[in-house]
């Protein structure tokens, strides 16, 4: 078992940030990155936003996940305020259970 940081980084559709994202955090070789889409959400705004089937454009949510050792996880998010557009991330520490962490 090792302790991680997770971030999580809340996004829309329509905000275009996500190539840009996932962009950074491969050239920053983050142990591991997931990207969820929503089916609901709202945001600051209160517009919700759902994948109805009338809707033609979506926006729907976007939460992307990663995790690697606290300092990194500090340092790569002091990064992407640098580079702005990114107002809604949490981060927390987490246990990670794989063979390798539980070997050590």
């Amino acid at each position: 078992m090792e302790t991680v940081t997770l971030a999580r980084i809340y996004l829309r559709e329509g905000e275009h940030l996500l190539a840009r994202l996932l962009d950074t955090l491969r050239d920053e070789s983050v142990r591991g990155v997931t990207v969820l889409r929503g089916i609901a959400g709202f945001g600051a705004d209160r517009e919700i936003r759902t994948a109805a089937l009338a809707d033609l454009a979506l926006d729907l949510p976007l939460v992307v996940e990663f995790y690697d050792n606290p300092e990194r996880v500090t340092a790569i998010l002091a990064h992407l305020e640098i580079q702005g557009g990114l107002a809604h991330i949490v981060s927390w520490p987490v246990t990670l259970h794989t063979p390798e962490a539980d070997a050590r």
